[in-house]
């Protein structure tokens, strides 16, 4: 099949004059393709199909059921076309519906991106935008329940700074501990937070904001937005920076990094972002530039009342992790499960059993530093355990030889028998020469 560049080509070289062997070395076709396009019985664009057309049945089918599904895969629409009669492989049957233009534009899917958009006014601290970011393949040694990491990502629509917090679930009370992260972090409150409609955010049968998040937005004095359904781009500042944080940040993160150290490094790599350029109505600017307009508010001296409860197995040195320090809890719960609390703004955990029973209470050391705390009492119980657990004597040898003792000979005595009678074998040269010894002596 010829372009209409190359027919306009080869009608020029032929009216030149040409020959068509001459034209079909300079273009690289066969002599019959050039003649039949100058003799006008092919179409430029319009590729030669084999009579019958075997195609051509099957046509009025695969248009209805694309008119009714303009999704459906092709790899379905051959297996429906199988018991029909059709024998083309796979490949033949996307040409076809490619080349008949059979599948129609999805008028319902056809507003999400082709839909006129306008241009959004941010004025400075009006709004800040909340979304989560889910990223999977979490480091191991993070202990994630989900083997997946979530990342809390906050930007201030008028300048586009953004800060954002790592938290290992996307449940209420963490929501509300990485929304405090962030906002420390951004420095301030805007009038307005942004969301789209999370669960821990609206209710999901009334649709209004449920009672704890709503009793988070009145400490901090902000009014809690959501986004109509699909209409995800309102908030298309904070959905930019979660693209920027998962392709440039989460893709690099070293397997070897804490969850700590993976905390301050996406706090880096945000700061670093603060410089990027940014359009404005009196010109080129900077994000940071555009964020000394945004007049924030300041936040409560006091964090809003929430507990953070999560699940953590005790070691065989009877310590938990947290935060990236070590705990220690008493050595009976050695290798148990635990729950760990900790209020929002304390300066102390506290751990509990599964049945809510407390354990311990130790004074928060600050996050990624590495140290163990012990209490003294956990301590000299940890050692009076293992003291008493330990076994007398020294260890057994690989290669010690040990035979069979009194106690398994007795064993296998018991399950066997007692032993055979041996018969007495007699010597008769012996005791012929005995009898003889004693005829001499009388």
């Amino acid at each position: 099949m010829l372009s209409e560049r190359s027919s306009v080509d080869i009608h020029a070289l032929h009216r030149q004059g040409i020959t068509i062997s001459e034209i079909a070395r300079r273009t690289g076709h066969d002599r019959k393709t050039i003649r039949s396009y100058l003799r006008g019985d092919r179409e430029p664009g319009v590729r030669k199909r084999a009579a019958p057309d075997v195609f051509e049945p099957f046509t009025e089918y695969v248009t209805a059921r694309l008119i009714e599904d303009p999704h459906l895969w092709a790899v379905t629409l051959l297996d429906e076309l199988r018991p029909l009669g059709f024998e083309g492989s796979y490949p033949s049957l996307t040409r076809q519906i490619r080349d008949r233009s059979l599948r129609p534009a999805c008028q319902a899917c056809a507003h999400v991106t082709k839909r006129p958009n306008a241009v959004i006014e941010h004025p400075p601290g009006e709004e800040t935008q909340f979304d989560w970011l889910e990223l999977p393949d979490a480091p191991v040694q993070w202990g994630y329940p989900r083997k997946g990491a979530y990342v809390l990502v906050g930007s201030l629509a008028h300048s586009g700074i953004w800060r954002a917090a790592i938290a290992p679930s996307m449940d209420l009370p963490h929501l509300l501990a990485a929304m405090t992260t962030v906002l420390t972090l951004l420095g301030g409150l805007t009038r307005v937070w942004r969301f789209d409609r999370m669960r821990t955010v609206l209710d999901p049968a009334t649709g209004d904001l449920t009672a704890m998040f709503s009793a988070f937005a009145k400490h901090h004095g902000v009014q809690a937005v959501a986004c109509r359904p699909r209409s995800g781009n309102r908030k298309g500042v904070v959905e930019k920076n979660n693209h920027t944080a998962a392709q440039r940040w989460w893709r690099t993160l070293p397997d070897e990094i804490t969850a700590e150290q993976a905390q301050t490094s996406l706090e880096r790599f945000a700061a670093r972002q603060d410089g990027r350029r940014r359009e404005s109505p009196t010109g080129t600017t900077t994000a940071a530039a555009m964020r000394a307009q945004e007049r924030l508010r300041p936040l409560p001296p006091m964090a809003f009342p929430v507990v953070v409860t999560e699940h953590r197995t005790v070691s065989r040195q009877a310590l938990i992790h947290w935060r990236g320090n070590r705990y220690s809890v008493p050595p009976e719960l050695a290798m148990a499960t635990v729950n760990v609390h900790q209020h929002l703004g304390a300066d102390h955990i506290e751990i509990t059993t599964t049945s809510g029973a407390a354990v311990a209470r130790h004074r928060l050391a600050e996050p990624g530093l590495g140290i163990t705390q012990r209490t003294d009492q956990h301590v000299t119980a940890l050692e009076t355990i293992a003291l008493a657990s330990a076994p007398p004597g020294r260890p057994h040898r690989r290669k010690e030889r040990i035979p069979p003792g009194p106690a398994a000979l007795a064993a296998a005595q018991a399950l066997t028998g007692p032993p055979a009678p041996t018969a007495t074998v007699i010597d008769l040269a012996a005791y012929e020469q005995a009898a003889k010894n004693r005829n001499t002596l009388t």
